[in-house]
């Protein structure tokens, strides 16, 4: 099926205007949604709701062919974004100023900041956005006493082992729309779990970028390969394990 971007905004716009329902926690599947096909790039609708800290929650991915046509400057009045590239070269042109990302790269992008996304490399470029609003009043001045927008690659940060492997910290702060907004990189080398199962008063998302794992929220298994990722609501039991005697990494981030 093919849609002019137009129409992909138009049906968008339908959508925000229903009622939304609470994110449901559990596993999505990066096989299971729907591709949204136009001249130059391919949409797939992840999910659009609610959930405990935020009043509007929507993520989605875009795949850009490499030549593609940048995507049109523009600034979200009141929401928030982290950009992750899953695969490709993106150039990311914030304010002016514009940064190259590869695969991991990170953007955490605020409210307010003409930004626009391209694909500058030979292969395509995949890359999943998430947009928020809190419940709470946006704070700008918070979010630029913080550090304003990021934009961050994975090779920039130091690996930092452990016993079960080891990690990389992209942030850990305030925002205009999160009193806290944590993120890294986990990488468990060997079968068994990160930790204990736990609870939390953030909501959290854990990305897969490679490997296999398992999950239990709320009493409830799941199992995730790359590319998909769990979606776990504050105070909810968890607890996740790398499922193979070879390495497993993957994005964990949480929000209040």
């Amino acid at each position: 099926m093919k849609l002019r971007l137009t129409s992909i905004f138009f049906l968008m716009t339908l959508s925000a205007l229903a009622q939304l329902q609470p994110i449901k926690s559990g596993l999505y599947k990066w096989d299971d949604h729907r591709v949204i096909t136009n001249e130059d790039r391919v949409a797939r609708p992840i999910f659009e709701g609610i959930s405990s800290h935020f009043e509007y929650l929507e993520m989605h991915a875009t795949t850009q062919p490499a030549g593609a046509k940048p995507s049109t400057a523009h600034a979200n009045e009141d929401i928030e974004e982290i950009i992750i590239v899953k695969e490709g070269l993106m150039e990311v042109t914030i304010e002016g100023q514009s940064s190259i990302l590869g695969a991991n790269g990170v953007v955490s992008l605020m409210p307010r900041q003409m930004h626009s996304l391209s694909n500058v490399g030979e292969s395509p470029l995949t890359y999943f956005v998430i947009r928020y609003r809190s419940k709470k009043k946006m704070d700008i001045e918070r979010g630029i006493a913080s550090g304003n927008s990021l934009v961050i690659n994975s090779d920039s940060l130091a690996f930092k082992p452990n016993n079960n492997g080891g990690s990389r910290a992209y942030f850990d702060r305030a925002t205009a729309m999160c009193e806290r907004l944590e993120m890294h990189v986990t990488t468990l080398d060997n079968m068994g779990p990160s930790h204990e199962p736990h609870v939390h008063k953030e909501t959290e998302m854990i990305l897969m970028i490679s490997g296999n794992t398992s999950i239990t929220i709320d009493g409830k298994e799941y199992s995730a390969g790359a590319g998909d990722f769990y979606f776990i609501e504050s105070q909810l039991l968890h607890g996740i394990r790398n499922t193979a005697d070879q390495p497993t990494s993957y994005f964990a981030f949480k929000w209040k």
